[in-house]
């Protein structure tokens, strides 16, 4: 798999940011498409726990992730619900190995062993935007941190593995 930059993951949001809500529409119905496991998975009560608001942004951020994917390492087959669960398994035994008391030193080791940093540090920001201040506006609580974040690795992991 070629790596996916920062520059192709900021050109997919930037086209994402300038689409209708009708195009918006239609890439996910094409990331449906092309990936029905991981498209119910995202939808899956899994992520019940999450806000109304979170989960919106969960599916919005694994919509960047897949397509800049896809940009740069055209279509890849169908995930199955094997590979996400495994994958999945891997990266909550990570990160619950670490036990930093705090978040972002806690996903170090993801960046040890990836092919794809850039785009691991994509969810690491969308995860960690507001961490700072605790601001009442932030799209992701303290308690979204892990599952969106371990959602977006997982995405990665499976779509990108050889």
């Amino acid at each position: 798999m070629k790596f996916v930059s920062e520059k192709d993951i900021d050109a997919t949001i930037e086209a994402l940011e300038n689409y209708s809500d009708e195009q918006y529409e239609k890439q996910m119905e094409a990331f449906a498409e092309a990936q029905p496991v991981i498209f119910a998975w995202l939808f899956s009560e899994e992520f019940e726990l999450l806000t109304e608001d979170e989960r919106g942004y969960l599916q919005y951020l694994a919509l960047i992730a897949w397509k800049a994917n896809e940009k740069v390492n055209g279509p890849v087959g169908a995930v199955s619900e094997d590979e996400i669960g495994e994958a999945e398994e891997q990266n909550y035994a990570i990160l619950e190995a670490h036990t930093a008391k705090k978040f972002r030193d806690r996903l170090n080791p993801f960046f040890e062993n990836t092919s794809q940093e850039d785009l691991l540090a994509f969810a690491e920001e969308a995860v960690l935007e507001n961490e700072d201040k605790d601001d009442p506006d932030a799209i992701v609580t303290k308690e979204g941190r892990e599952p969106i974040f371990i959602a977006i690795k997982t995405l990665v992991d499976v779509l990108t593995s050889e």
